[in-house]
């Protein structure tokens, strides 16, 4: 067999090689550049195809890749908002992902995220900076006073929810699909208002679909507490970012911790030196206090970085051998 991973980067490649050296059997190649139609061409003669990329999949790809024969397409990430399930059905490619490369990880970063929030870190961040090394008045919150709103109790949800609670924090939670032994503790409520209208911080943990892009918009933060904080770092469009900046501005929201955005992809992952991108509501959000951004790190660890490369390639070997994987996508 032989798999070609597109977009592999540096700290992915000792992962890769060991992978190989466990799998003797299969031939990889790597290369650098991200997936389009215009590298595709690279995949001609493989078996299977690994792709990792912020910016969505051109259809063009997977016509591509199936006029080469290739039907077998892994991603070495969650989401897979960026591929067009109606052209990889139409064309027969079989679609997996890593569903679970390290919860830990993104949970353990959106508490470190809030506390620097309660904690007003990038507050005294600049003061410092400045020579002011006075305490006052940034008088910080406790984590374990605040009641802890989780939408989305899968694996990440589930995380976060331990780490909160072994702060001492109240948890309340939602899920359309609840788990059955949270279910027994008594944690959920029966609504997203339900949880507004009781939450001091709302954490978003679930996936970008129809039903939730802009979840969070102006109706949404108007059913919450007057100085509610916001964390995310599932997936940017999940908030109204103008809303977000509306509500920062009347006070209804007192901070957020974003590590996704919604037009992210012009700003992460580059080195943009002194250069203020063209994007207002990043700016505007990126200049405040009381918000921090960060480029969409939370994922990123040794233990995840090393279960994405493993995960995706066992995956794509599974589909050519045996035609099918415990990590296939059904759309």
């Amino acid at each position: 067999m032989k798999i070609i991973a597109f977009g592999i980067r540096d700290d992915e490649k000792p992962f890769v090689d060991q992978w190989c050296q466990a799998n003797p059997g299969v031939e990889v190649k790597i290369t650098q550049e991200l997936l389009t139609p215009e590298t595709v061409t690279q995949a001609q003669g493989f078996d299977g195809v690994t792709a990792l990329q912020l910016n969505p999949y051109a259809d063009e790809v997977f016509e591509k890749l199936a006029s080469y024969g290739i039907k077998n397409f892994s991603v070495r990430n969650v989401g897979v908002d960026g591929i067009n399930p109606q052209v990889v059905a139409k064309l027969g490619i079989k679609v997996t992902n890593v569903p679970v490369y390290s919860p830990a990880a993104i949970a353990e970063f959106t508490v470190t995220q809030l506390l620097n929030l309660l904690r007003r870190t990038k507050e005294y961040d600049r003061k410092m900076a400045q020579g002011d090394f006075r305490w006052a008045p940034q008088i910080s919150r406790e984590l374990n006073q605040q009641v802890i709103g989780v939408v989305g109790t899968g694996h990440i949800g589930r995380v976060a929810i331990q780490i909160y609670q072994g702060f001492g924090a109240k948890v309340i939670a939602y899920d359309a699909f609840r788990n059955p032994e949270l279910e027994k503790t008594g944690i959920y409520v029966d609504s997203l208002d339900e949880l507004y209208a009781q939450a001091t911080v709302v954490t978003l943990h679930v996936p970008l679909l129809d039903s939730t892009h802009h979840m969070l918009d102006q109706a949404a933060f108007a059913k919450m507490r007057p100085g509610t904080l916001i964390v995310n770092a599932s997936r940017g469009p999940l908030i109204d970012e103008e809303a977000l900046i509306a509500a920062l501005d009347s006070g209804q929201i007192a901070g957020a911790a974003l590590d996704v955005m919604e037009d992210e992809t012009q700003v992460f992952n580059h080195d943009l030196g002194n250069r203020k991108p063209d994007y207002p509501a990043f700016n505007n959000l990126f200049a405040r206090d009381n918000v921090l951004i960060s480029p969409h790190r939370a994922f990123y660890t040794d233990v995840a970085v090393r279960n994405m490369v493993f995960e995706s390639f066992q995956a794509s070997r599974d589909l050519f051998e045996k035609g099918y994987s415990d990590k296939e996508v059904k759309f």
